[in-house]
């Protein structure tokens, strides 16, 4: 969490326009996330994060978000979870992080036992199924177009394209694990990436 902050906090200070930082309280944590929770499905939240914490609250900026969500990749759990505690625990402490992640949670787990109750009389509904993939195909295109929005400074670079396609070929074609990738590729972007000081005589 140490790590994060600083991470956060240095982004701010390497850009000289950007303005202090906004005061949010719990509630409006709790209020922000549980609109998140309600109208996003699967994958595709993030894209609904990025939205309203860069776009519409303006509480982070687009490297500070960036940040945040690198950060949430890389910790066990699911992306959405890992940066309802990280921005919450930013802005207000404990009471931040539990603020934002059960407003996040709050929504899908009604629903989940809504569902659960309902299920058996559904299970083999051609409707269901069919408004199930309409909802898959969804979140397949709202996670490319916010793929596309947040990472296009890395397909401008010659070594951040060569990683994209390392890590596909690797996934899609010959079935490596996700955790042989991160340790591998990560371990090679950690080292081509870290700071270097100037040497001086």
């Amino acid at each position: 969490m140490a790590d994060y902050n600083a991470a956060m906090g240095s982004s701010v200070t390497a850009t000289p326009s950007v303005a202090a930082t906004p005061h949010v309280t719990p509630a409006a944590l709790f209020s922000h996330f549980l609109v998140i929770g309600a109208i996003s499905f699967g994958g595709g939240i993030v894209a609904y994060l990025r939205r309203m914490l860069v776009d519409q609250t303006k509480w982070l900026t687009e490297e500070e978000f960036l940040t945040c969500l690198e950060v949430s990749q890389t910790l066990p759990g699911t992306n959405s979870v890992n940066m309802s505690v990280l921005v919450g625990d930013r802005f207000c402490g404990t009471i931040g992080a539990a603020a934002a992640l059960t407003g996040l949670m709050l929504p899908g787990t009604i629903l989940i036992l809504i569902l659960a109750i309902v299920s058996g009389a559904g299970r083999h509904n051609p409707i269901a199924h069919a408004a199930l993939a309409g909802v898959t195909a969804g979140a397949v295109g709202i996670l490319t177009a916010i793929t596309l929005q947040t990472g296009k400074r890395q397909f401008t670079r010659l070594p951040d394209i060569v990683f994209l396609i390392l890590t596909f070929v690797g996934m899609a074609i010959f079935k490596v694990r996700l955790l042989v990738l991160v340790i591998v590729l990560g371990g090679i972007c950690i080292y081509l990436y870290r700071p270097r000081q100037a040497h001086h005589d």
